[in-house]
């Protein structure tokens, strides 16, 4: 195991700052003490402006452990910096992207082994220059604008985590767990990481290419109609569910149902249906180590060949790519 001695975790503390982004990290940090001894050296802290308690995204008051300027003097390994975001009159989030907070970012940047960013903490790095010509993801809802505003970064904002050498960029607001938990898997290795995970009661340790979405939850929906239908889907997931059989269980013809789906939901009623059935499948092949065939028959693709096609049309790999990648060991 790599020796922890003396290891520096900094998070960065501001105004308006997102409270899980800084107290998420030192709960997992803490954890990986008690899990193994090989974890003792961490050492968290929080770095602000100044010494005065900082009022969190939440309205919770925090008090700094430290300051940016003697974090500066300090050899860092580990710099997590978080997001905050203000609400436009129009209902459009912004990230806050403070000058000031940026130069410093980049000035502990410089004394950094990693450098690290939870949710919107990506829109900080970028400004700092500290993403320039990398691919990183931040949460969904301003993926858009970090992309706009950064074209020489390469946006990706379905995955909880990416990593690019020594920088690390999380994406929504809880993914902080996941990526504290990887940066633990790195140091202490993938066993102690799934310990953690176990003492957090999380529902595993998500690897970096799973998506931030899944896709029974990630569509929302406006008509009774349209939630009873997706109820009826994931109910009825073996079985055939085609347009006719969809359209007769809604009281709806069939080119209305495709139009609600449309509406709605942004597809057609089969490409809804293969999307959940690539979803199970997904948790399936991470979660167990059934055969393609068993996937096949209780995720209603039939056939081990509607299976592949499927996640190739979806995800641009085969099922056994994404078991090989993702696959959660049991834990012992």
């Amino acid at each position: 195991m790599t020796d922890t001695a003396g290891r520096l975790v900094v998070i960065v503390l501001f105004e308006g700052v997102d409270l899980l982004d800084v107290t998420g990290p030192p709960e997992v940090f803490a954890l990986a003490r008690r899990e193994s001894p090989d974890a003792a050296g961490y050492q968290v802290v929080l770095a602000a402006e100044s010494m005065g308690p900082v009022r969190t995204g939440a309205g919770v008051r925090v008090l700094p452990d430290i300051t940016f300027a003697e974090a500066a003097e300090r050899a860092i390994d580990t710099l997590i910096v978080p997001g905050a975001v203000e609400i436009a009159p129009d209902g459009r989030v912004h990230p806050l992207v403070d000058p000031d907070l940026v130069a410093w970012v980049k000035a502990l940047a410089a004394r950094t082994h990693r450098v690290t960013s939870v949710c919107v903490g990506a829109h900080l790095l970028a400004a700092a220059g500290l993403l320039d010509g990398k691919r990183a993801t931040t949460h969904w809802s301003t993926a858009q604008q970090l992309a706009a505003d950064h074209p020489e970064i390469e946006v990706d904002a379905d995955p909880i985590f990416i990593r690019e050498g020594d920088v690390w960029t999380g994406a929504g607001i809880s993914a902080c767990l996941d990526l504290s938990l990887a940066l633990i898997a790195e140091d202490l290795g993938e066993a102690i990481a799934l310990r953690v995970a176990r003492q957090l009661v999380m529902y595993l340790k998500r690897p970096s290419g799973q998506s931030q979405f899944s896709v029974p939850l990630e569509q929302v929906s406006t008509t009774r109609r349209i939630e009873d239908l997706r109820h009826h889907i994931l109910r009825h997931i073996t079985e055939p569910l085609t347009v006719v059989e969809l359209a007769e269980f809604a009281h709806v013809s069939d080119r209305h149902l495709t139009r609600l789906f449309k509406n709605e939901l942004g597809m057609t009623p089969y490409a809804y249906v293969e999307s959940v059935r690539v979803e199970k499948a997904r948790h399936e092949l991470e979660s167990s180590d059934a055969t393609l065939e068993r996937i096949a028959s209780v995720c209603g693709f039939g056939t081990t060949d509607t299976l592949v096609r499927a996640f190739r049309r979806r995800l641009n790999t085969t099922p056994t790519e994404y078991r090989r990648r993702f696959r959660v060991p049991q834990m012992p």
